[in-house]
């Protein structure tokens, strides 16, 4: 009887999947509704654009995976950064490399942030006392054309060819 019993319970378990589709519940409408309002970023978003926050500002133009980066900070007087690299999506992450400096920030697909510290390396992409340390930044626009265009303060294409 126990057999029969294990044998039936074994068996159970090894039926259809449930026919209730997952991207139709109401935990997944509310979710979809949410990243619609702007309530909640889209983890899916696409990282080509422009990004700005004061005089902070990002371009990225991308191919596939793998796509240009740049970066310039204007603090006036000196006072700046400007880099050109590449940048890796690996999911809420982006691995950062601009020569010999290399480091992972953060993306939600509104924002992009750089981690508080940065390798010593960074340092020779800026002057004075700016740095790439804990740049932040919004999204302004997903035109790879703008994108293209954005220039170091010394004139510079940072993303274009």
């Amino acid at each position: 009887m126990k057999r029969l019993l294990l044998l039936a319970l074994m068996l159970g378990g090894c039926g259809p999947e449930p026919t209730t589709a997952v991207a139709d519940s109401a935990g997944a409408r509310l979710e979809a509704a949410a990243e619609t309002a702007g309530i909640v970023s889209d983890p899916n978003a696409p990282l080509q654009g422009s990004w700005a926050r004061d005089t902070d500002r990002i371009c990225v133009v991308s191919n596939d995976k793998i796509a240009r980066v740049g970066v310039s900070v204007d603090y006036g007087e000196d006072q700046a950064c400007a880099a050109s690299g590449t940048v890796e999506r690996a999911g809420d992450a982006l691995k950062l490399a601009f020569g010999a400096c290399k480091f992972d920030a953060r993306f939600d697909g509104d924002r992009i942030v750089f981690p508080a510290e940065v390798p010593e390396a960074c340092e020779s992409l800026c002057t004075g006392r700016a740095s790439l340390a804990a740049l932040t930044v919004n999204r302004l626009s997903e035109s790879r054309s703008e994108a293209a265009t954005l220039r170091s303060t010394k004139g510079k294409l940072l993303c274009g060819n």
